[in-house]
This record gives structure tokens, sequence and C-alpha cells, in this order.
């Protein structure tokens, strides 16, 4: 069945297939608190200690069904992720590799509206933590579960890059490899600032 997103208001819509499929992480490096403070969402994007919940998956599997146009994309610096968000209202919503090649998406909880219960149904509890170490307070490394997710992550883009489907991506145009929305790198100084 498959799981909706949208962003706060309602703008920009997709839906998830197979979410079961997917893994589950708390990240608290600096830049997903970075990309918080870049949307004005730190209250609603971060947890107490600075970690954004994700939902880690394959590209094919996300359909936009509404407000394409409304997408926006920015970059904290000339190599890093491209992270996604709603234009309308500055929802966050996912972050992905500046090379399509790679299929993976990170989608940002912020855009998941069904219930924190709906979510561990469909996704399955939050278990693994990164980057612990940019934590704002104390946050227990977790290496078992870590490494079980990085397999599941890597199970995923091996099936997408062996079947083709890593090329059904909705970020990027299909023959031309190219982000659909032109992201807006930051310079040094605005990423410093953001950092904080």
């Amino acid at each position: 069945m498959d799981f909706p997103l949208r962003c706060h208001c309602g703008t920009v819509q997709a839906t998830l297939a197979e979410p079961q499929r997917a893994a589950r992480a708390v990240c608290y490096c600096r830049d997903c608190q970075a990309f918080a403070r870049f949307l004005g969402q730190t209250a609603r994007t971060l947890n107490p200690y600075g970690g954004t919940d994700i939902v880690a998956t394959s590209p094919h599997r996300l359909r936009f069904t509404r407000g394409v146009e409304a997408l926006r994309c920015m970059s904290l610096s000339e190599k890093g992720l491209l992270r996604w968000y709603a234009g309308c209202c500055n929802t966050p919503l996912a972050n992905t590799p500046r090379d399509p090649a790679l299929p993976y998406v990170g989608i940002v909880h912020d855009c998941l509206p069904e219930s924190a219960a709906a979510r561990d149904a469909a996704f399955g509890p939050a278990r693994i933590a990164l980057n612990t170490a940019s934590a704002t307070g104390p946050v227990a490394a977790t290496r078992f579960a870590t490494v079980a997710g990085v397999l599941k992550i890597m199970r995923n883009v091996l099936a997408a890059r062996l079947s083709g489907k890593y090329r059904d991506n909705p970020f990027f145009g299909r023959d031309s490899g190219r982000p659909i929305v032109a992201p807006d790198v930051l310079t040094p100084s605005q990423r410093r600032s953001l950092y904080g």
C-alpha cells in the first residue's frame, strides 16, 4: 500500500510505494541541522537533540502527484547533497546525491503526514542514530542497527541499478540526468551562518 507525502500547505503531494522496503534513521549531522535552519523549520524538523527523522528508499518508488512546479532545491556546497523542499511553505522534502546513477532518496519526516503510529507501522521505528557526535544532547550510537540499515539501503541501490529502475528518478530528467530544478548553492559565508 502506498504511503502519502505532502508539504505543510498541501501544494506538493506524492506517494511512496513499498514503504516496507525503506530504511529509517535519525540523522544528527550539522548539514541536516543547517537545512532545517535554512528553511526556518528547526522546531518542526529537528528533535530535541538536533536529529532529523529520515526514511531512506529508492527514488523510483516515489511519485509526485501534484505541485512539482513548487519544488525547490538547495545545496550547502558545490559537492554536497541536493536538498529538496516545497517553495510554497518551506517544507523539507528529501535529500538526494548529485548523481542520479546512485539511486537513493532520504525523505524528511516533515512531509509524512500520517500519525507517528502509522509511520512506525509503515517503515518501522527509527532505531538508527547517525552522526551522533553532532547531536545537541546525549545520543547513543547504534552500531549494529546502523550496519543493518546500510545493508538494506545498499540492497535497494543494487536492485535499482540492476533492474534499470534507477533511471526513474522524479528529481532528475530521465534523458538529461540533471536536477529538474537548478540547485541554489550556498556561499561559504551563508553556510557558516547556518551552522550556528
